[in-house]
């Protein structure tokens, strides 16, 4: 990957530091390459040739292109996430400690690896909902320094700390935010400041802690990339761009980038709400298709579910499959798995296989061993609501759900061309099981 895609890479990730920075950051890609802003709210007018995108809860966010020869057309959808495990401050945030330190009342969001959260500089970041004239608007905020910290027990204090001990998120991982009691609101009272608006004007508010550490490339070689988030931003900056890149005259290109991923998308801007499917069968009734087509269209349809994958760690060589595993900057990773946490079969895998064979970009294999369970994500969780052919992807990385994790710097590299070429070619279903790429 060269260093201009690692500089765009990290900047999209450093003003992203919540699902609702990710989805404006998208947003402000998407609008200056000429997309045009629909609303749910409103009706849609769509036309062929057209580029548009649309918004749910300011943290998930669907782009499409329309093709301009849709007499047998599909969609090709890429779906990342835009959320990272992290820690959610409470309404009442101030907790007053011996009238020496206010710390903040928190708890997690997602799985995070706790203790790569102590004694890292942190801020705050997140939406808040301020009451106007006519109403209620949403702002974003992003405290841009550092705030907050997580001190470690010493270890005079704690003699067994190298020998595993249980983290307790309400004891352990509440951040220290002043060296005085602080009266509670002072919280709300420095995100007003930050925003320029009274305090009573604040109605809600969801914030979020996030790292400050800066991206870093290191290793012999220079060929590693370590940085916050990287699960799953790297995926959606990838697919992003690759859907930028990309089109075919045949196809509805459709980019999804999903919220609540690490908490199981059972939200309604979730992959498990209806946002997919609502938003396929609104750009065909638009086109002026009727239900068949809808269907017929479905049914050549295909989805990458791109969400980063498990490279080999070199200190924990036992902890993956013995012949099924990956590394880093040596490509794309398939992941499969046998109770369907994947989506990936034969199919979808041979697929993706000639489509990667076309942009000249390798391939990797992924799963679990066979006595651990694994994660899910986002594929078959979106295939409850529309159903088409599936293969789960990622970028291989070690440190997952760290506050500060590690990838190859070539995989991006990968992904966008990868999607790029999907985004090219056509796939027609000539039948069950038989398909044309074009």
């Amino acid at each position: 990957m060269d260093n201009q895609t690692i500089k765009e890479l990290t900047s999209f990730i450093k003003n992203s530091p919540t699902a609702f920075h990710a989805v404006k950051s998208i947003r402000d890609i998407l609008t200056k390459e000429g997309f045009q802003e629909l609303k749910e709210s409103e009706k849609w007018k769509i036309e062929k040739g057209g580029k548009y995108y649309v918004t749910r809860n300011h943290s998930s966010i669907l782009a499409f292109k329309v093709g301009n020869q849709l007499d047998e057309y599909s969609f090709h959808v890429t779906a990342s996430h835009s959320d990272s495990p992290t820690f959610k401050i409470k309404e009442n945030a101030e907790i007053e400690v011996k009238k020496k330190y206010t710390v903040l009342n928190t708890e997690g969001y997602g799985g995070m690896i706790c203790s790569t959260w102590f004694d890292r500089p942190l801020s705050v970041a997140g939406r808040v909902i301020v009451k106007t004239d006519s109403g209620m608007e949403t702002r974003l905020v992003k405290v841009e320094r550092d705030l907050l910290m997580i001190p470690s027990l010493a270890i005079h204090m704690d003699r067994a700390v190298n020998e595993g001990r249980a983290i307790n998120k309400q004891v352990d991982m509440l951040p220290v935010f002043a060296g005085s009691a602080k009266e509670p609101g002072e919280m709300k009272k420095l995100i007003a400041e930050e925003l320029g608006v009274e305090e009573e004007k604040i109605y809600g508010m969801d914030l979020f802690l996030y790292n400050r550490m800066e991206p870093s490339v290191w290793g012999r070689e220079k060929e590693f990339l370590s940085c916050p988030q990287l699960d799953d931003l790297q995926c959606a900056f990838a697919s992003l761009n690759g859907f930028l890149a990309g089109e075919n005259a045949k196809n509805i290109n459709v980019f999804a980038c999903f919220d609540n991923e690490e908490v199981g998308s059972g939200t309604k801007q979730g992959a498990a709400s209806t946002l997919l499917s609502d938003v396929l069968c609104r750009i065909n009734k638009a086109l002026g298709k009727d239900e068949e087509d809808f269907y017929r269209a479905v049914a050549g349809s295909f989805m990458l579910s791109c969400d980063n994958a498990h490279a080999v760690h070199p200190n924990y060589q036992q902890k993956t499959d013995v012949n099924n595993c990956n590394y880093m900057n040596e490509g794309i990773v398939i992941k499969s798995h046998a109770g369907q946490k994947y989506t990936s079969d034969a199919v979808s895998i041979a697929i993706f296989k000639a489509i990667c064979e076309k942009a000249g970009v390798p391939v990797q294999f992924f799963a679990n061993r066979s006595d651990a369970a694994g994660g899910s994500t986002l594929g078959n969780i979106a295939m409850a609501q529309v159903s088409m052919n599936t293969v789960d992807i990622g970028l291989p990385q070690l440190a997952m759900h760290s506050a500060y994790e590690t990838s190859g710097v070539k995989d991006t590299g990968y992904l966008i061309e990868a999607s790029k070429e999907f985004y090219s070619c056509h796939i027609k279903a000539a039948g069950d099981g038989v398909f044309e790429i074009a």
